[in-house]
């Protein structure tokens, strides 16, 4: 599993049994973005070509949830990840090429949903409790095993993990990780923002602590939004330990934490800054891997 600082984990998966190996971290960067650092590559792999994503809905997010989960916010979250291929944010990720010219393509599709309402591995996650339920969806069928799939599990409100970097500081960026179940796997996990909503989303916080409005008028879903393109980023640019990052471990949308670029005033009052598939976001810039390199929100 792999976090701000850069901790990967490989994952081994026969069936429904699992073994891992945890590689030595690279540096910590710290809270905020780091833009005077350039981004260097490392030699190692990115995803060439499209990417597929694939949704765990883990814990309760169905009517009746209350503050823990809605099916309101996994249809944003949905539309989402069917939106956000080749927009002119995500095609940014074409500017990280491997040893052989090959980049990312900028296409991600999106590849379905799983649901694992029952709380397989309890309200307190993990990390390895995270690979396990990736490594369940997939040996269940529920998920087909895609080599150019990112799993991403998204939890509940209900749901803490604390070892997942959950709430435990404003600026965390997103779990990821890889492994293998029959072929080579990569995914992530997004805690709900709704567990603590000034850390997890001070976009959307006043400086008294009050919420302001959000898009798509639902914060958790808005939050994730964010969170799930800054995860989308640094899967496909560094799925393991040697692709992109910086002198500080700091991957490409980890240095550009928190910013945002021009943004405009939704109909309902919000901030936003990109409009996808009829619906607006306010979605974290990505860093754009030219001469100078910056935090932007296209590549040109």
């Amino acid at each position: 599993m792999k976090r701000k600082t850069d901790l990967i984990t490989t994952l081994a998966l026969v069936v429904a049994l699992t073994a891992s190996a945890v590689i030595p971290a690279i540096a910590q960067g710290g809270n905020t973005p780091n833009t005077k650092s350039k981004i260097l590559y490392h030699g190692g792999s990115v995803i060439a070509g499209a990417a597929n994503v694939y949704l765990i809905w883990y814990g309760c997010w169905t009517s009746g949830c209350g503050n823990n989960g809605s099916a309101d916010t996994r249809a944003v979250l949905e539309h989402f990840a069917v939106n956000i291929g080749s927009t002119p944010y995500f095609v940014i990720n074409t500017g990280y090429p491997n040893d052989f010219g090959q980049t990312p393509s900028g296409s991600v599709l999106f590849g379905g949903i799983a649901s694992d309402p029952n709380y397989s591995h309890g309200v307190e996650l993990t990390e390895d409790d995270v690979r396990a339920i990736v490594t369940e969806t997939i040996a269940s069928n529920a998920l087909p095993a895609d080599p150019a799939g990112m799993y991403i599990v998204l939890a509940s409100a209900d749901v803490g993990s604390t070892s997942t970097g959950l709430c435990s500081a404003v600026g965390t960026p997103p779990l990821h990780g890889n492994g293998i179940s029959l072929t080579l796997v990569h995914f992530g996990f997004l805690g709900n923002p709704n567990r603590c909503p000034a850390i997890a989303g001070p976009q959307f916080t006043a400086a008294n602590g009050s919420p302001l409005p959000t898009p798509n008028g639902d914060f958790a879903a808005d939050v994730m939004a964010s969170d799930l393109a800054h995860l989308l980023d640094v899967i496909v640019t560094n799925p393991y330990i040697g692709g992109w990052y910086d002198r500080y471990g700091l991957e490409n949308a980890d240095k550009c934490q928190g910013t945002f670029g021009t943004t405009y005033t939704t109909a309902n009052g919000a901030r936003a800054n990109v409009r996808w598939g009829g619906r607006d976001y306010l979605v974290q810039q990505n860093w754009v891997n030219d001469k100078k390199g910056h935090c932007g929100m296209t590549l040109f």
